[in-house]
């Protein structure tokens, strides 16, 4: 598990920079990726189908989670937004040079149509 030190241990009187916001806030997504790792073991280690619906659930609202905090981070830092758009269109870039599609909605089964993202995760 993490172990990123707590900017809020013991009395902190003062308001957060901005540096400190975008630090808490990349804190805050280690946090909804830990949950979500933990929320998604526990569906996998149950037969229990209404537990398993449950923290299903629970754990995809983490995942909603961390796209709400990194748009915030996006919008905090506008450098480090371009650093993932860059990295983002790096990945497509790949794909692309390998024949794939970036939609992962509707994945094909047909030799005749490009592979898409999905349909090349499911079979690995």
């Amino acid at each position: 598990m993490p172990a990123f030190p707590n900017p809020f241990q013991g009395k902190n009187e003062h308001k957060l920079t901005k540096e400190e916001l975008i630090q808490a806030v990349r804190l805050d997504i280690a946090g909804e990726l830990e949950a979500i790792y933990l929320y998604d073991a526990h569906v996998r280690a149950t037969d229990n189908e209404v537990a398993k619906k449950i923290i299903a659930d629970i754990r995809d609202e983490e995942k909603a989670h961390v796209g709400e905090l990194m748009t915030l981070l996006k919008l905090l830092d506008p450098e480090e937004a371009e650093l993932f758009a860059s990295g983002e269109a790096e990945v497509h870039e790949m794909l692309s040079e390998l024949g794939i599609t970036a939609s992962a909605e509707n994945p094909s089964d047909s030799a005749s149509e490009p592979a898409t993202v999905g349909s090349m995760i499911d079979k690995a």
